[in-house]
């Protein structure tokens, strides 16, 4: 029943290195300091579920060596998230039929309107689409005979949906995760969550509220994602509690 996380991408919405910018980190010779849209993929039973599209879903695929993907999940619909969604085209021709998409309603609405051409092409309509099949979330479920857990939380005001998988959990694009969702992440082995800057941000944890959360949580190993460009890794992680880390691209991380 072991199950595997890898982290697709670690950055923040403007991706590091940002467009014209000179600043250490986005100049970097690290390969950790250079993060893609934040985006994560569960691997277990053989099956593979992604968490994101985002607008470098075909190269984090490819650097990953990605092969397969068997269902996605949607936190939310922001652009960083979602904007690779037609790329999902190759998956639909690689595992020969569509592919179930979970989402909330809400965000289910917001894909709609955004991408109407794969969700509700017209008739004759000439180009390649991807094939979807939306499934609105609703709680708890099973897939690929593990169960599924969403994580609701906000992100602004804004609400979003983390996942959990066994003793994983997934927890991007967040600033306030209510006590009622704080009781479905005891007992994790694996925590990946927003830390976006040192500064106080209006939608996002900073690293201090994360840390603040993650030790409440527990988690034994916690990962920070949705980074942006005034955390260097190898810095952050040398002044970092025990147990908790910067998550860079093409983390995988292994959990029974």
């Amino acid at each position: 029943m072991s199950l595997r996380l890898t982290i697709l991408g670690s950055g923040t919405s403007h991706g590091i290195p940002m467009i014209a910018c000179d600043c250490a980190v986005c100049t970097s010779s690290d390969p950790r300091d250079r993060r893609t849209r934040c985006s994560a993929l569960f691997g277990f039973n053989d099956r593979n579920l992604l968490v994101d599209t985002g607008p470098e879903m075909r190269l984090q695929c490819i650097a990953s060596n990605v092969r397969q993907v068997h269902a996605i999940w949607y936190t939310h619909h922001h652009a960083d998230h979602v904007v690779g969604l037609d790329d999902l085209r190759r998956f639909n021709w690689l595992m020969g039929g569509p592919l179930p998409v979970f989402a909330s309603e809400r965000t289910l609405g917001e894909l709609r309107r955004m991408f109407s051409y794969a969700f509700d092409a017209p008739p004759g309509y000439e180009s390649a689409i991807p094939a979807l099949l939306p499934r609105a979330i609703e709680g708890p479920f099973e897939l690929f005979d593990r169960t599924v857990t969403p994580l609701p939380y906000f992100h602004g005001s804004l609400p979003v949906l983390g996942v959990r998988i066994g003793a994983a959990a997934y927890v991007p694009d967040v600033n306030r995760i209510p006590e009622e969702t704080m009781s479905l992440l005891r007992g994790l082995d694996v925590l990946v969550l927003d830390a976006l800057r040192v500064r106080a941000h209006p939608t996002h944890f900073n690293l201090e509220e994360a840390i603040r959360v993650a030790e409440r949580i527990g988690a034994a190993r916690t990962y920070f994602t949705h980074i942006a460009h005034e955390l260097g890794h190898a810095e952050t992680n040398a002044r970092l509690p025990a147990g908790m880390e910067l998550a860079y691209d093409g983390l995988v991380i292994e959990s029974d």
